[in-house]
């Protein structure tokens, strides 16, 4: 999640001066905003499709579940998860080790059952619950993390009535593991895509690899002032973009039929369609996403989810479709990098913000945090995940990304992008 996942370190361990250098860095990209009370968690819950335990209950005793909203499209949803290892290069992060080594997962159109994946692997989801969720004022073991589901199948085979399928990347915030960006991947895969979700070791707060074997992020500099931030979130960004242009050539390398590490789904070679690509990303995610849209001439299009720029990119911009998502609160006036972004990129290009929306209703936050709060009620949900009805924000967010790829990767037409559309009055479009 970009600096929110710094500020959120630095909360945890009780530093305000950490904080208010993230916010200098990255302005409302972190989640620390004052809004007005969201709808009860057990309300908004409800309007996701979930069901909560009673409230009242003891967390100690009794761990909350949590569940992801269901994926719309019409095809059940396959995942995989695999080991890659690019010997080509030495690791970005950590010099001492002579190749980089990353998780990702593999999601798609799926036939055939199988055992349904966790939403995160057994020992990063204990991870998060003893390192990640506390910052977000969720106490340690007061949720089921491990329990929590997908509604995709393990290695089930490729659905081949779905022909060959469109590639996304996706990257979610700094410090984020790629778990995060589960309520859009699968829906993604549900409509007929490969999403291909990638995990950027050292730098996530928890990698999960074979034989249960966990990898950390790498701890914080003693001391975060915006320009030790600012060289962070760059070095990160240039690690991604190498992670990223691997994993693509990974991808293509399946697309011509040519194995990839092992326990690849029965049906997937030859299925990805390299020759028609996308990048999405949340926060340091959507704007590697741009980048690696502005240097890699397979990506035909990309979707940044509320992330501030990094790098070049900022002043270059893009010349091929993007489609950036806002939070109500972020703005071209009150972040730089956006602006002149904007007025740099020549192509195909839409800013559609939300209202109510928070820095984290581009992540499972959106979902999670709702089901959470109806049982813990000082969650500061709106300080995450903000005003807007979560069931709606989720519907919302799935019919513009998926509308975009559609539209730019399948040639599908659609009028989602053309003005104001009654289905969605909470999303606007800013010329």
């Amino acid at each position: 999640m970009s600096v929110v996942m710094l500020a959120m370190r630095a909360g945890a361990a009780g530093s305000s001066a950490v904080s208010k250098a993230a916010r200098k860095v990255a302005g409302p990209a972190v989640l620390v905003l004052t809004l007005a009370l969201p709808a009860s968690g057990a309300e908004a819950a409800s309007r996701i499709g979930v069901s909560l335990p009673a409230s009242g209950a003891d967390a100690a005793a009794s761990p909350i579940g949590v569940s992801l909203p269901a994926p719309g499209g019409p095809y059940p949803v396959g995942t995989v998860a695999m080991r890659l290892v690019d010997r080509s290069r030495p690791d970005p992060l950590v010099a001492a080790r002579p190749y980089r080594e990353l998780m990702v997962s593999l999601w798609y159109p799926a036939a055939g059952g199988g055992p349904v994946a966790p939403h995160m692997a057994p020992l990063a989801a204990a991870d998060w619950d003893r390192h990640s969720a506390p910052p977000l004022g969720v106490a340690k073991g007061a949720v089921a993390w491990a329990a929590t589901r997908t509604h995709a199948r393990v290695g089930a085979p490729v659905e081949r009535r779905a022909g060959r399928l469109p590639v996304v990347l996706f990257s979610s915030g700094d410090g984020g593991p790629r778990t995060l960006g589960t309520t859009l991947v699968e829906d993604l895969a549900s409509r007929g895509y490969l999403v291909v979700t990638v995990d950027h070791t050292y730098e996530a707060d928890q990698v999960e690899f074979p034989g249960r074997r966990l990898v950390r992020a790498l701890p914080l500099p003693a001391k975060l002032t915006p320009k030790v931030i600012a060289k962070l979130l760059a070095g990160h960004a240039r690690a991604r973009l190498a992670d990223l242009r691997y994993v693509l050539d990974q991808v293509t390398a399946l697309a011509h039929g040519r194995p990839i590490g092992g326990g690849l789904p029965e049906g997937m070679l030859g299925t990805p369609d390299a020759s028609r690509v996308g990048a999405l990303g949340q926060s340091l995610g959507g704007s590697v996403a741009a980048q690696l849209t502005r240097d890699d001439a397979r990506v035909d299009a990309a979707v940044n989810l509320d992330g501030s720029y990094v790098g070049p990119v900022a002043r270059r911009g893009v010349t091929r479709p993007f489609l950036q998502l806002a939070a109500e609160t972020h703005t071209r006036d009150s972040e730089p990098s956006w602006k002149s972004f904007w007025r740099a990129s020549t192509g195909w290009k839409r800013e559609l913000r939300f209202k109510g929306a928070a820095h984290g209703s581009f992540t499972d936050l959106q979902p999670l945090l709702p089901q959470i709060a109806a049982r813990l009620p000082k969650v500061p949900l709106a300080d995450y995940v903000g005003t807007i009805d979560p069931g709606r924000s989720v519907a919302a967010q799935r019919a513009y990304v998926g509308a975009f790829f559609d539209l730019h990767l399948r040639g599908r037409p659609t009028r989602l992008f053309e003005g104001p559309d009654t289905r969605f009055p909470e999303v606007s479009r800013i010329p």
